[in-house]
Formats: structure tokens, C-alpha cells, sequence
């Protein structure tokens, strides 16, 4: 059985290793490789591996158990499978010889022979000793594995004779050989079989090789095995070799030459790598991850532990680390194209501006990044560098640029294409500003006009070829934008314009067909109309959304939005006046009754503590005696740096302050303090009063003050008198306290005098009156969108002192306290848009207007004639006219004609007129608007009683039939008083006059005296008016509550009426030939009052119109209007019966029938229903008109009604009546030359406005006017810029003309006129000519001739054209044209190049019909014509050729565009000094003159 068990044990192959050893003089600095070829043996991995044993040991070593005093190391067994499958065990013993280290000679040992011989012993034997693995093993054998040798006891198998075949250190390897020779024969007495491997060829020495071989074929049956340790190349084959022949029974093993199977290992090596590597790469991602956590990660994974065999730990963590090198570059570099990415941002942010960096190198640009405000959002500046070596690159949410990396040239190339992109980006957007402006010159362009319609007039341009398509459509696209844009809102300005328009009938109605007919054919005629031609349906919209907004207006759907009047009101006086809690008393109510008194003890350092101490010494249970009187006293120090001082500007304030000090340094503290007080006081005007919050300075005593006593009393005093408040002193003498009785009694004196004083000037709470009541109730209206401040208009109401909030739910409204006559008097201003003065208009009690209009906006005009058309004339009005400053008035002629027009109205209704600039202080005071309250209050009763009057009327109607309109007809009158306003004198404002006056003149001013709010008190003699009984009474009757609709959409209804007005024609009704018009009373007006049967004519009574046969006692009475007459019920003949038993004088009428201005305005609208409604023969039935020749004059009360119109037609009033002739002229004028213009001078001249051929000879072709005109313009502004463009004063150009009529041999240079003015002149005559200058029988063929496309054949037939020119026209023609080329020549200085010359003469020397709407289409064409006049006049005139021009028409003149200058005679010779006139700033419009 145990032989049995025997054979089933694996076998056990003992085997020496053995080979050169010795002294290093026998074998050299190193040995031959045995023991690394038993390390890789027995311990394949590479981790095992050692390629170092030395065999020089201590002596202590040399005993141990590893060693155990022997020659040869065990080197353990190792266990091997067989190709066949079987198991054997090798034993491997390596025969060495030990060297002590202190004698450098063979240690001693039991065995003393010669190495040759014992390594050649078959029985060894070493009780206990120890497996061998390394050098470091020996002295720390605990630390390693220990294996006992089996049995202490080994025989021997086979040998494996080490030969060295690299070129070995201090050896010759003849010396190795014949060693190995002699070792060889020793083996041979063994029987043993011996293999020869040969070691180190990978350092292998080819001649060496051959003689192993050689030696090896001598001693037959030693077969030689090429092997490396170090990498592991055929080391188990050499063994492998050796146990095939001790086991005859294995096949013949199979000898590789080295190279072969170093080969095949390397290919081992690479797979097993490139598997590590990609097990690597797939594993880790972060470049943070550690060795060891991923180690043991991968533990167990194949690839890892065949590579970590192969190769080892080391070069596996090598691989590892490379990787994360690589991971981490790749972040890096990550980063670093983050940071590249994001500089051309950050340049673009911090060095934006081309002309500051255009020119600088990079280091400079840098120096400049670091002085941006900006840099530390962009960029970061590291304490160490580089940044790609810092923990900078794992921060990162930290996206700055390192500032350091600026430094490499990747950086500054980013740079300079920074600048490059820059330069081209500016070079783009010049392109793209030139084909805009390209696009503004091409009038085909239209709103709403699509891109491919425009494509082919804009293709020759240069910036078109330059940009690209999308930039095209870009600069389009936002072309056209802001042109439908600005359509639009001209349409918009337009329907504002036309606000007569739109508010003729009663709030909360619905328009008739016929009346949207009639808004569309007259905006029909607008060109801003039709600029929306293509956009009819948003155009559609916005006329909707206007006749909405008119009839149903709200603040909320306010067309101007958050520019609306009320609202920017509301914000106003929300934040700007004081808002009163009338249940509080107020604390100056009772100044003569004050018993307590609240203190504020201002002062540093303990100051304030220490006085409050001193008083309170003096005081009894906090109460102080002055003057007999006793006073509880509050009092609060506080340091001048406390938070506290806030509490002075709320609720509950103190009485006063008293601010003490006692050196320089608490003097400017207290100062300081004061002057914060009051700003952070004057930021709210809320807090009003603190303005006149007592302050009282005290300088308090002090030993050591001495000789900086008068100092500190110099600076207290000066201090006081800047804030004009009281200063106490120390008194004389010597104290030991600081404060003494003295100065604190004489500090409450001073206090009560001022609370007095506060009570009598300010007294912000009355205590008479109930707040709720007020003497005046005035409407001031403006128009929303004004270009104005809002806080401009209310300025004379807000910066008086005795202003304050109305009552609460008056968002709108403010109270002022003003003196009116001998008493104050309280009036209520509510300020409101007039779209929500309508309502107020028509259903509250007002007692006057102010209606505010900017003088320059025609819209708000309009909107004003509108409104003011509808107010009963028995209210006051004061018109207010707001402009930057008087100067606009002489030179800007929009607002002239503007300011003038509300003069022009205010004089026609007995208005006041006034003015506001906003760069005036002076015009924004109260007493600005003082006569107009003055007559408000004048007029009160009757205004009231009239308000009355209409409230029964209404109530009347309205309790008959809910149905009726409130402006129902009725006969009801009052008793209504004269008013004085017809008799009134001219608005004392006047802006033609050089002074404008708006208070009193000097002898009226003797007569009053006035507070510092401008309030004027009568003197003692002047006669006491008693104004007691203007108490507004209470209506008689409520009003009917009229259901109103929902503001916020439109009526359905509405909306389906508006569009059957736009889409369909106005159907035309029949009506009587005495129709009233629509928005007419039928009760407004009579020819003849009521009450002139009872009572005789006054002398003012003519006012009111009278039939021309009065004389002969006709009455016109009021027409029969169908539908109109009332019925004989018994109510309302009682009513009738009842009033018209009262006295009667009048019943108001509104204010559209006291303006000429008014009534012409609303003619154009209401003229133009008349005759759509009339018929052919009620038109030609009217007998009213006036005859031929002779102008229909009125009234000198009222020129509009005239008694002769009235008598004959029998309407109400006749100046908004229609003439058939004048309007038959109107269809017949497209078939007509245009008139002869109306003279513009206000006298009478032989020499302007007389044909041309009248003022010149054949001796003075020239007019003489014209010829000096020319020469002063050519001797002293030829360079003026804005020649011809620049309007001049009109004064002085009619002084010129004025002159020149009464002397032909004025001086002009002496008048000491500018150039505008002459040049002014100059073109007002040509103006007055009865015909133009160019014959209206050649503009036809001009216009054709022009639009020749052969330039050649163009100039010569113009030139043909020219000579047609009747004989007096052609040579003042040739004279002017000359004239103009010459300043054009000089339009580098005077701006004024031929183009803008024809833009300014074209219209007055061909003065073409404007409402001819054929005319409008040849502007442009006439225009080119005067311009190619200009540039061409010496081919024209001179026989001269044709001059090729340098730019396009239109552009800046840089240089000169024609021939030199022509002969003009007889002109006076080239200036020589150059007068330049200041530039002024004008509209780019042509004012055109006629």
C-alpha cells in the first residue's frame, strides 16, 4: 500500500545550480547570474524578483539560519505540470562561496574544500536551514517566509553549470572558461547529468557564445540553453531540459535560440500591457484617483494580475501614473482651451474701444486690463506660477482667466485678432450705417414694402456689395421697423391732430356710419395716411383703437401709456405734498396756548446731555417757568452722529432744536448735522414744514475756551445768520457752569417767538374752515405725451408754501391757499389729461380752465381747440403756453406760430395768455395764474347759477326719457350776468413785444402790498369787496345716473359700426337747408335774445348776432329742426311759462362761437358734413353767402356773427356754414394756375410783389434789391453755415424790405442785420413776385426733360428750356443761379452744397400748388432741376462744359464741384475776413415761403 501511495507522490528533482564563484579578484566585480537565475525560477512574478544578491556577508549573517555556515542557498521547491499532465517538484540548491566582508576571503564553514569540489557533491546536508529568497532576507528572517530544507538533507540530481556570457566586469572570460573546465570535470565523476545554461544574453558577447557552444560540443551530452534572468527568457526551458533527462520518459524538450524567445516574450509582455493599459483607461477618469484604491480594485481582474506577474508592481504603478499624467495635461489643456475661449469675451468687455487700443502693443493692452474697473470679474492673479502647476486648475467653479496666462504668445495673437476683429467689425458697421442711410434715399421705399420689391434699387451701392445678404436684410429689416414705427406714430400724432375731428360728440356713444365715412375721407387727404398703405390692417387697428380710446377714455388705456397725464399727476403730488390727518390737531394751532413744549438738545461729546441736565436743575417736576408762565418741557438729547436725527422729519415732531457747542470741531459737527436735516428733508417734500423747524445755536462755556472765545462767537454768529436762526452767547462775566439761566431763558424766547412766527406764515392746517370746502374749484388741463415735465407745469403750485393735498380719493387734486382781493381764499386745482377733463367738463362744477398746451406740438393745439370748443364761455379760461425759453419763439417758426395761435384764441375769447419755459424760474411762480383767479372768483355766482340752471334743464329731460343725450334742447334760461371778459384788455403777455409782463405794472403795484408768495393785500384805502358769499351751493337736483360702458374692450357694437364706417361709402340724407349741425345745441344759440322784447338794447348786447332788417322789427327766431320741437305738455310749458317771466340777458354759449380760430378750424370738418348732407339745390339755395369781393365782416364785439349773414340764412351761426363758390373753386383748382399768394407785408410797396418786368430796365436787368442782397451775402457769409437754411428774423427781414421801399441806396452793412435776415429778405421777394421766377408753362417739360437718362441730352435740353425763359426772368434767373453756385463752393464752411441749396429754393422759385396732389408727386423732380441748374451754371449760362461731378448728389461737400468761381458783376470783389454766424439749431425742414 505504501509503495502504492509512492507512486502517487509527484516526483522530486533535485537540482544544483553552480558556476564561477569566489573572491572578486576569481570572479570578478559580479557573479556569473546563478542566484538571479534561481530567483526567476523559483519565483517567477515579477514583484519577486531580485537582481541584486551579493555574496559578501557579515559573520553574523554568514551563521544564520538562511545561510547556516554552508557554501550553497536553498532555494525552496517549486511545483510544475508537465505537457503530458504531470506533476514533479524541483528542489533547487545553489552552490556559492560566501566572502567575509571584513577579510574579503571565504568565510570558514564544516566543509572545508575547494568550491570546484564541493559544488560537484551530490549529498548535502544542513540541519534547520532556512528557504533563501533575498539579500535583505539575512538578520530579518521573521519578516519573511520561513521554509525549512526538507530533512535537513538533499541528494542531488542534476547540475545546471552557469556560464556568463556578457562581457563581465574585471574578468576575463579565457579565466572563466577553463574555471568552468575544471568544474565541469569534477561533474563528470558525479554521473550526473549537466546542463549548461548560458546567462545574461541579453548582454550577450557573440564570440563568447560560440566558445560555450564549442566547450558544451566537446563534452557531448551537455546541451546549452540561452537564458536572461532579467527578462525572464528561457529560464524554466534550461530546467525544463534538465529534468527531460533525468526523466527519460518526457519528450525531448526543445532548445530556442535567445533571440527567438526573447521575442516571443516581448509579444507576451506587450499584450499583457496593452490590456493593462486599456483596463487603465477604462477603470480610472480622474486624474485624483490613487494607486492603491485602484490596486485593489482591480485585484482580481486577469489583465491586472498577468501584467502584475509579467511585469511587476512598479511598472504597473509607472503605467498608472502615466495615465494620470495624461488625465491631468488633458484637463489642463481642457482648461486652457476654456480660458482661450473665453478671452476674446473678455478683451471684447474690458478693451472695447478701437481708438484706445488700436495702436497698442500687447504688454500695454495688459497694463491697461489691470487698470479696468472690470478686471477681477474676468481676470485672476495667482500667487504662484505657472497656473497650470496650481490648484487653480481644480477650482472649478472659479471660470476667471489666470492673469499669467496672458504671457504666451497663443494670448497676444487672441489680441491682435481682437483688434483686427474690431477694425473689421467698425469698417462692417459703417457699411451697414452707408446702406442704411443708402435705403433713406430711395423714396420708393414705403412702410410694410418687403425686401425683394427694394432689392433692385439698392444693388449699385457700394455697401451692398461689401456686406453680406444677412446683414442686408438686417439693416432692412430695422430700417423698415423704425420706419413703420415712425408711421405709425405719426398716424398716431395725426389722429391727435385731427382732434376736432374725433371729439364732437358726447362721451360713452357710438359712431354712425356716416360719421366714421367722414373720419376716413378726411384722413384720406393726410399723407401720413397714406404711409400706411401697405399696413392697412395695423393701420386699421390704430384708428380703432383712437376712436375707442376717444369715445370711451381711461387713464388705464391711455394711448400715450405710462406718459399719460393722469398718472404721472398722480405719481406727482403723491410724493410731493403733504397729506394731512385732519382728526389731529395741529401743534401750532394755539401758539398762545402752548403749555408743553417738545425739545431736541443737539450736541457731541455729552454737550446735549449736560444741557438737558441744566434745565432740568432749573425746572419743578419738568416744568419751567418763563415770564410768568409755566411750561412743560420734553426734552431728547442727542448726539449729532445718532440714527435718532431721523425722527425729526416723521410724524410727531419736536417743537425745536437746540444745538450747543463749545469748540470749532463740535461747530461743524452740529453744522454738518443741521445741513443733513434739512436735505434729507428737501428730498421729501412731504416733510414741508422743517423748512421752517426752529433752530437755536448756543455756545456753551468752558474754563479753558479763553482765548478761542471770540473766535467761537465769530463762527456761531456767521453760522446763524446761513441758517437764519437765533444765537445765544455767553453771557459776561465769569461762571463756573457751562450753561447758564440766562442763555436758556433767552434760547425759549426765542423758540416761541418762531412757533409763532411758523403759525402766522405757514399755518399748513386752517382751523376755520372744514378742509372738505374750497372758494374755487379750476380744472388744469394738459394734453398726455406733452414733451414736458409734468412737475414744470405744477410749479407755481407746489413751491408756494400754502400748498397742500385736497381731501382723501383726490388723488388728482391739490389745495391752495391764496390771497384774492382783501381775504385768503382756498382753491381746489385738479389736474387731469383732457381726455378725462371731458367728463369733468361736462358733469362737474368748474369754475375755471387752465389748459395747458406745448408750443411745440400741434397735437396738443388741436387737442385744446377740441376741448376748449365745448366749454360754456361763461367759464373763465387761461391758456398756458410751455416751451424751453422765450428765444424759441423768435427762432424756431413752428413754435412762433403755435404761441401765437393760443394768443391769437385767448384774445378772441377774452382769455388770459401766459407763458412757462422750463429754463425760467421767473414764469413758474403763483402769481403767474393770480388775475386769473382774481376773475374765476369774479365770475363765481354766475357760473354757479348757470351750473344750476343746466342741472334742472337736464333732470327735466332726462326724467321724460333716460334716452335723451344730456345736450338735449330745452328753453329753460337763467338769469345769467354779463360778463366783463368782452371789455377786457389784451393778455398782458405778448410775444412779438421784447418784455413780457406778467405782474402789474408800477402804478398798479403802489396800490397793493405783497407777502413773499407774491399774494398782493390791499392797502387800507382801497374799498373792501365782501366775497363771504362764495360758498359753492349745493345742486338742486341729483343728476340721473347715466349708464356708462365697460372702458376696459370695446363695445361689439361699436367695434361692428366702425368697421361698416371704414368699409362703406357715407350715405347722403336729405336735411332741411337750416339743419343744425350734430354737436349743436339747438337751444345755443338765438339770433335775437329772449329778453330784448322786454327790455332795450344794450350797447354791448350786439355781441349776439341780429338780423340785418332789424330796424324794421323782424326777429330771426330758431328753426323748426325735425324732430326738435317739444310738444305743449303742461310740465314743461309750466317751466317755460314760470322762466320766462325771470329777467333774461343771455344763456352762455360755448367758446367755439367766439373764435374765429376756433370755428375755421372746425369748418374744415363740419363743412365738409354739410355739404355731403345738403343737396344740390338747398346748396344753391343758400342766400347767405357774401358777395364777390367784399369780405364778411361781423360785429366789432364779435366779428364771426354777422347781422347781414344771419338775417339772410336764418341758421344759428354762419361761420360754420359752407360756401359753394369757395368750395367749387376748391374742385376746380387741379385746372388752375395757383393763385397770386396773399402779400406778407402789413404795408403798402410799389417795389415788392409788383410783376418782375415792372422793376427792371435793359440797362439794370437785375432788380437793385437783389443785386445789394447779393453782394452783402457774398462780402460777409459766404461761409455763414446754414445759409439759406438758417431761418433769419423775420422783424429785420421786413425792416430791410421796409427800408429799401422808403431809400433804393440803403446800406445793408450799416443796418448791422445778420446774413440769415438778408438772406431771408432775398427769398421773400422772389416769394411776393406775382409769378415765379421760373414760368408755370415750362414746368411740365422741365419735369420731363429731367427725366431724360442720357445726362448729355438732359443738360441740352434743359439748356433749350432756359432760353424759353421770357427775357426779365432769364437774366434775374442766370444772376441768383450764379449767385448759388458760387455758395456752394464754399460748402465746406457753410454746410451748404447744391443739393441743400435746391432743397431750399426749388419751392420759391417755382412755387408749385401743394394742394394740388399732382405737385407732391414732382418735388423730388423739381428739386434735381434747380440742383442741376446749380452745378452745371457754366454750361448753362457761360457757354462752359459740363462739369463731371466728384460725389453723389447729396453728399458732404469736401472740395470744389464746379468750374471756379464765375464772374458776377457787378458784385464786389472776394470778401477778405470771413464772418461766421453762430451755428443755430433748426429742423431739417424747409420752411417754404410764398
Amino acid at each position: 500500500m505504501m509503495a502504492k501511495n509512492k507512486e502517487l507522490r509527484p516526483p522530486t528533482y533535485n537540482i544544483s545550480v553552480v558556476g564561477l564563484s569566489g573572491t572578486e579578484k576569481e570572479k570578478g566585480t559580479s557573479g556569473v547570474g546563478k542566484s538571479c537565475l534561481c530567483n526567476r525560477y523559483v519565483h517567477p512574478k515579477a514583484d519577486d524578483y531580485y537582481p541584486e544578491h551579493t555574496s559578501v556577508l557579515s559573520t553574523i549573517d554568514f551563521g544564520g539560519r538562511v545561510v547556516n555556515n554552508d557554501h550553497f542557498l536553498y532555494w525552496g521547491d517549486v511545483n510544475h505540470t508537465s505537457e503530458e499532465g504531470s506533476e514533479y517538484k524541483v528542489q533547487l540548491i545553489e552552490q556559492t562561496e560566501f566572502i567575509d566582508d571584513q577579510t574579503f576571503l571565504p568565510h570558514r564553514s564544516t566543509n572545508l574544500q575547494p568550491y570546484i569540489k564541493r559544488a560537484a557533491m551530490s549529498k548535502l546536508q544542513s540541519a534547520e536551514k532556512l528557504m533563501y529568497i533575498c539579500t535583505d532576507q539575512l538578520g530579518l528572517e521573521q519578516d519573511f517566509e520561513q521554509k525549512q530544507m526538507p530533512d535537513g538533507k538533499v541528494t542531488i540530481d542534476g547540475f545546471l553549470l552557469c556560464i556568463d556570457v556578457s562581457k563581465g566586469c574585471n574578468r576575463k572570460f579565457d579565466d572563466q572558461l577553463k574555471f568552468i573546465n575544471n568544474l565541469a570535470a569534477q561533474l563528470a565523476k558525479t554521473k550526473k547529468p549537466v546542463v549548461i545554461a548560458a546567462t545574461k544574453c541579453d548582454e550577450c558577447v557573440d564570440h563568447y557564445l560560440r566558445e560555450v557552444q564549442a566547450f558544451a560540443t566537446n563534452k557531448k551530452n551537455m546541451p546549452v540553453v540561452e537564458t536572461s534572468a532579467r527578462f525572464h527568457v528561457n529560464v524554466d526551458l534550461c530546467f525544463a531540459a534538465l529534468i527531460q533527462i533525468l526523466d527519460k520518459a518526457r519528450g525531448k524538450t526543445k532548445i530556442i535560440p535567445y533571440l527567438d524567445a526573447y521575442k516571443q516574450q516581448r509579444q507576451l509582455v506587450a499584450a499583457s500591457a496593452d490590456k493593462f493599459e486599456r483596463l487603465i483607461v477604462h477603470t480610472v477618469k480622474d486624474y485624483h484617483a490613487q494607486w492603491k484604491t485602484v490596486s485593489n480594485k482591480l485585484k482580481n481582474h486577469n489583465d491586472y494580475e498577468e501584467y502584475i506577474t509579467l511585469e511587476g508592481t512598479k511598472k504597473a504603478k509607472n503605467t498608472f501614473a502615466k495615465h494620470i499624467e495624461q488625465l491631468k495635461q488633458e484637463h489642463i489643456r481642457r482648461r486652457r482651451e476654456e480660458y482661450i475661449a473665453l478671452l476674446p469675451k473678455a478683451l471684447s468687455e474690458l478693451l472695447s474701444d478701437l481708438d484706445e487700443i488700436e495702436h497698442l502693443n500687447w504688454s500695454g493692452a495688459q497694463s491697461m486690463l489691470e487698470q479696468s474697473p472690470d478686471f477681477p470679474l474676468w481676470f485672476v492673479v495667482l500667487e504662484k506660477t505657472p497656473w497650470d502647476e496650481t490648484n487653480h486648475i481644480d477650482n472649478i467653479n472659479d471660470k476667471r482667466l489666470p492673469f499669467d496666462l496672458l504671457s504666451t504668445s497663443e494670448s497676444e495673437k487672441i489680441y491682435h485678432n481682437h483688434v483686427q476683429h474690431l477694425i473689421a467689425e467698425r469698417r462692417r458697421l459703417e457699411m451697414k450705417e452707408k446702406f442704411k442711410k443708402h435705403l433713406e434715399k430711395i423714396q420708393f421705399i414705403t412702410p410694410g414694402k418687403p425686401w425683394e420689391e427694394v432689392l433692385c434699387f439698392a444693388m449699385d451701392n457700394e455697401a451692398y456689395k461689401f456686406i453680406t445678404d444677412s446683414d442686408r436684410r438686417e439693416v432692412y429689416g430695422k430700417y423698415q421697423r423704425e420706419m413703420v414705427e415712425k408711421a405709425k406714430e405719426e398716424f398716431q400724432e395725426m389722429l391727435f391732430e385731427h382732434s376736432e375731428l374725433f371729439y364732437d360728440l358726447d362721451l360713452n356713444a357710438t359712431p354712425t356710419v356716416d360719421k366714421m365715412s367722414e373720419i376716413n375721407n378726411v384722413l384720406n387727404e393726410e399723407p401720413r395716411y397714406g404711409a400706411l398703405n401697405k399696413l392697412a390692417p395695423d393701420r386699421e387697428s390704430l384708428l380703432l383703437k383712437h376712436i375707442g380710446f376717444v369715445y370711451h377714455p381711461t387713464k388705464e388705456t391711455c394711448l400715450s401709456g405710462q406718459n399719460c397725464m393722469d398718472l404721472k399727476v398722480e405719481q406727482l403730488l403723491s410724493t410731493n405734498l403733504i397729506q394731512f390727518d385732519h382728526s389731529r390737531p395741529n401743534m401750532y394751532q394755539d401758539s398762545a396756548n402752548i403749555d408743553k413744549l417738545s425739545l431736541v438738545l443737539l450736541g457731541r461729546d455729552g454737550l446735549a446731555q449736560e444741557l438737558a441736565n441744566e434745565i432740568r436743575a432749573q425746572c419743578t417736576d419738568d416744568e419751567y417757568t418763563l415770564d410768568g408762565k409755566i411750561y412743560e418741557l420734553d426734552l431728547q438729547p442727542l448726539d449729532p452722529n445718532t440714527p435718532a436725527l431721523g425722527g425729526l422729519t416723521t410724524a410727531g415732531q419736536p417743537h425745536g432744536c437746540f444745538c450747543v457747542y463749545n469748540s470749532s470741531e463740535s461747530l461743524n459737527c452740529v453744522s454738518e448735522c443741521i445741513e443733513r436735516i434739512r436735505n434729507e428733508t428737501n428730498v421729501n417734500r412731504k416733510g414741508r414744514f422743517i423748512a421752517n423747524f426752529p433752530f437755536t445755536l448756543i455756545l456753551a462755556n468752558q474754563r479753558d475756551i479763553g482765548k478761542n472765545l471770540p473766535i467761537l462767537k465769530l463762527q456761531g454768529q456767521q453760522l446763524a445768520n446761513k441758517l437764519q436762526c437765533p444765537f445765544v452767547d455767553v453771557p459776561p462775566g465769569t461762571h463756573t457752569r457751562k450753561f447758564h439761566e440766562f442763555q436758556i431763558k433767552q434760547a425759549l424766547r426765542g423758540l416761541l417767538e418762531s412757533l409763532k412766527h411758523n403759525l402766522n406764515m405757514v399755518s399748513p392746517v386752517p382751523s376755520i374752515k372744514d378742509l372738505s370746502e374750497a372758494d374755487l374749484r379750476i380744472v388744469m388741463c394738459a394734453m398726455c405725451g406733452d414733451p414736458f415735465n409734468v412737475d414744470l407745469i405744477l410749479s407755481p403750485f407746489l413751491e408756494s408754501h400754502f400748498c397742500s393735498a385736497a381731501q382723501p380719493g383726490h388723488t388728482n387734486s391739490l389745495l391752495l391757499e391764496k390771497i384774492i382781493g382783501e381775504k385768503r381764499k382756498r382753491i381746489q386745482i385738479t389736474i387731469l389729461s383732457y381726455h378725462s377733463s371731458i367728463c369733468v367738463r361736462k358733469d362737474e362744477l368748474v369754475h375755471g380752465y387752465i389748459l395747458v398746451y406745448s408750443a411745440k406740438r400741434k397735437a396738443s393745439m388741436a387737442m385744446l381747440r377740441a376741448f376748449l370748443a365745448e366749454v360754456q364761455d361763461v367759464i373763465p379760461v387761461q391758456l398756458v403756453a410751455v416751451t424751453d425759453s422765450q428765444a424759441d419763439f423768435f427762432e424756431n417758426e413752428a413754435i412762433k406760430e403755435l404761441m401765437t395761435e393760443g394768443e391769437h384764441i385767448a384774445t378772441e375769447i377774452s382769455a388770459k395768455f401766459t407763458a412757462i419755459y422750463s429754463l425760467s424760474q421767473y414764469h413758474r411762480q403763483t402769481e403767474v395764474f393770480t388775475p386769473f383767479f382774481s376773475e374765476a372768483l369774479e365770475k363765481k355766482n354766475s357760473i354757479e347759477n348757470s351750473y344750476m340752471c343746466d342741472s334742472t334743464r337736464e333732470f327735466a329731460n332726462t326724467s321724460e326719457d333716460f334716452s335723451l343725450s344730456p345736450r338735449a334742447s330745452s328753453p329753460a334760461f337763467n338769469y345769467y350776468p354779463d360778463s366783463e371778459d368782452d371789455s377786457e384788455a389784451p393778455p398782458p403777455y405778448s410775444p412779438i413785444g421784447d418784455e413780457v409782463q406778467l405782474l402789474p405794472s408800477s402804478s398798479d403795484r403802489s396800490k397793493h402790498r405783497s407777502d413773499f408768495e407774491g399774494n398782493e393785500y390791499p392797502m387800507p384805502s382801497s374799498p373792501i369787496v365782501n366775497h363771504d358769499n362764495h360758498k359753492v351751493p349745493p345742486p338742486i337736483k341729483p343728476k340721473p345716473i347715466i349708464l356708462k360702458h365697460d372702458v376696459r374692450k370695446l363695445d361689439p357694437n361699436l367695434v361692428k359700426t366702425i368697421e361698416q364706417g371704414i368699409s362703406k361709402n357715407p350715405k347722403k340724407h336729405n336735411r332741411g337747408p337750416f339743419g343744425l349741425l350734430d354737436d349743436m345745441d339747438p337751444s345755443d344759440n338765438y339770433s335775437i335774445p329772449r329778453d330784448a322784447l322786454i327790455k332795450p338794447k344794450a350797447e354791448d348786447d350786439d355781441i349776439y348776432s341780429t338780423p340785418q332788417d332789424s330796424k324794421q322789427t323782424k326777429i330771426a327766431r330758431k328753426p323748426n329742426v325735425p324732430g326738435g320741437s317739444h310738444s305743449q305738455g303742461d310740465g314743461e310749458n309750466g317751466l317755460i311759462d314760470r322762466l320766462s317771466k325771470q329777467p333774461m340777458i343771455r344763456k352762455p354759449s360755448k367758446y367755439k362761437y367766439r373764435s374765429k380760430t376756433l370755428i375755421s378750424k372746425a369748418r374744415s370738418y363740419y363743412g365738409r358734413r354739410e355739404r355731403s348732407d345738403m343737396s344740390d339745390e338747398e346748396s344753391v339755395a343758400s342766400s347767405w353767402k357774401p358777395k364777390k369781393g367784399k369780405p364778411n365782416r361781423g360785429s366789432e364785439e364779435d366779428p364771426l356773427l354777422s347781422p347781414e349773414n344771419c338775417g339772410k340764412a336764418g341758421i344759428d351761426n354762419p361761420a360754420i356754414a359752407s360756401d359753394p363758390e369757395v368750395e367749387e373753386s376748391k374742385r376746380n383748382r387741379k385746372d388752375k394756375k395757383p393763385q397770386i399768394p396773399p402779400p406778407r407785408r402789413n404795408w403798402d410797396s410799389t417795389y415788392f410783389g409788383v410783376p418782375l418786368q415792372d422793376i427792371v430796365t435793359p440797362d439794370k436787368p437785375v432788380p437793385l434789391f437783389i443785386e445789394k442782397c447779393v453782394e452783402y451775402i457774398e462780402s460777409t457769409g459766404l461761409n455763414s453755415e446754414g445759409l439759406y437754411r438758417v431761418s433769419g428774423n423775420k422783424t429785420d427781414q421786413d425792416n430791410i424790405q421796409r427800408q429799401f421801399d422808403q431809400d433804393h441806396n440803403i446800406d445793408l452793412v450799416a443796418m448791422d442785420v445778420t446774413v440769415n435776415a438778408v438772406a431771408g429778405a432775398l427769398k421773400a421777394f422772389f416769394s411776393d413776385l406775382p409769378d415765379p421766377l421760373i414760368p408755370y408753362n415750362l414746368h411740365s417739360e422741365l419735369v420731363e426733360a429731367a427725366k431724360y437718362p442720357n445726362r448729355s441730352e438732359k443738360l441740352n435740353v434743359l439748356q433749350d428750356l432756359v432760353k424759353k425763359f421770357p427775357v426779365e426772368n432769364y437774366d434775374v434767373f442766370k444772376y441768383i443761379i450764379t449767385h448759388l453756385n458760387r455758395v456752394s463752393q464754399q460748402s465746406k464752411t457753410n454746410r451748404m452744397t447744391a443739393d441743400n441749396l435746391s432743397i431750399c429754393f426749388w419751392p420759391t422759385l417755382m412755387r408749385p400748388d401743394f394742394e394740388n396732389r399732382d405737385a407732391l408727386t414732382t418735388t423730388t423732380v423739381n428739386q434735381s432741376i434747380i440742383e442741376t441748374f446749380i452745378q452745371q451754371c457754366h454750361f448753362f449760362f457761360y457757354n462752359g462744359e459740363i462739369v463731371e461731378m466728384a460725389m453723389p448728389s447729396g453728399a458732404p461737400s469736401t472740395g470744389q464741384l464746379v468750374e471756379p468761381l464765375l464772374p458776377l458783376l457787378p458784385l464786389l470783389p472776394p470778401p477778405t475776413s470771413q464772418q461766421f454766424q453762430p451755428q443755430m439749431q433748426t429742423d431739417n425742414l424747409v420752411s417754404y415761403e410764398h
